[in-house]
């Protein structure tokens, strides 16, 4: 796990109690077991503002803060981290650390401004670039980190994400067929949709190539 390339100026390294989301969040009782059960610590690492890293802001992207989260079990919490972003109005990157492996996570807006949590896989070290002229240029490098695509980063941000939404929808099409084929019976049917897949995956394979 390699540390974050950043100036001192913008380490905050301070312990975010879990009841702080609880008492500003109006949380249900299953939105605070979701916590308790799944979340052992909250690190706020750092800050990413013009103020600590001398980048100015935009409209977008104000600030970027970098938050270290201590797991009880390897499993996400997905619906704690939509909570922690209700409540604090920037964007986050995540670090989550369960005994002795970790991976990333981050939220990106699609161009319908659909929000969706994108993660690394364990143990796999991300190269985030922490320069650049804009914070939001310094964001969509981040998001750009998680996507494993090399045909995508010649294309513009916006661009990149649509194409790599399609390739997630696709992918997941491929699973659904894959697990059809092996369930059905009928020789026939099974036939049909292995006829199917193949041609799911010429078009996955021209997608990757575009």
């Amino acid at each position: 796990m390699q540390e974050f390339q950043l100036p001192l100026s913008s380490l905050v390294n301070r312990f975010v109690a879990k009841s702080k989301f609880y008492e500003k969040g109006g949380l249900s009782s299953r939105q605070q077991n979701e916590f308790v059960d799944k979340i052992q610590k909250i690190t706020w690492k750092y800050k990413l503002s013009k103020d600590t890293i001398g980048i100015p802001k935009t409209d977008s992207v104000v600030e970027i803060q970098i938050f270290e989260i201590e797991l009880k079990e390897k499993r996400i919490p997905k619906n704690s981290l939509l909570i922690i972003e209700r409540l604090i109005p920037y964007k986050i990157l995540y670090r989550f650390i369960y005994k002795t492996e970790f991976c990333y996570g981050i939220h990106y807006q699609d161009n319908d401004s659909h929000t969706h949590l994108i993660t690394s896989d364990w143990n796999q070290d991300l190269n985030f670039n922490f320069s650049s002229l804009t914070l939001q240029a310094i964001w969509e490098s981040l998001v750009r980190s998680f996507i494993p695509y090399k045909n995508l980063e010649v294309l513009s941000y916006e661009d990149a994400i649509i194409n790599f939404r399609e390739i997630q929808k696709m992918s997941r099409e491929i699973e659904r067929l894959e697990k059809k084929v092996l369930q059905e019976r009928q020789f026939n049917r099974q036939v049909e949709w292995n006829q199917v897949l193949r041609e799911k995956r010429l078009e996955w394979d021209r997608l990757l190539k575009e």
